[in-house]
């Protein structure tokens, strides 16, 4: 079992910056490709970003290209997002997520919610005007 917690969440002005971290426990080794999603209210979970196991291949989604930045994090942290230029429509629960590595199966990184086996309890970001 992996469990997740995800942290640095909170309230900031319009065009701030925030870091989320994903602090992982219970793995039983370091291969899992992770990624970042977020929910608003009234609205479905999306994907945020992703990256590989290996954290040389990422994913960003077209809506926080050039602003948010996944990387793969320290020992514990499995996976972090740099959010600058945050936009009032950030504001949403974020959630990381980690599949294990069990071998190449075709794909480097999941932009599918469906395809992570381990969540985290998500943060709030909340980017005022």
């Amino acid at each position: 079992q992996v469990q997740l917690v995800e942290s640095g969440g909170g309230l900031v002005q319009a065009g701030g910056s925030l870091r989320l971290s994903c602090a992982a426990s219970g793995r039983t080794f370091t291969g899992y490709a992770t990624g970042w999603f977020r929910q608003a209210p009234g609205k479905e979970r999306e994907i945020v970003a992703a990256i590989s196991w290996s954290g040389g291949r990422t994913y960003h989604a077209d809506s926080v290209k050039g602003r948010f930045t996944i990387s793969r994090g320290t020992a514990k942290n499995m996976v972090d997002l740099q959010m600058n230029s945050l936009k009032p429509e950030d504001t949403a629960v974020y959630y990381c997520a980690a599949k294990r590595f069990t071998g190449y199966s075709g794909k480097y990184y999941y932009t599918g919610s469906s395809e992570y086996e381990y969540w985290g309890q998500g943060t709030q970001v909340t980017v005022s005007s």
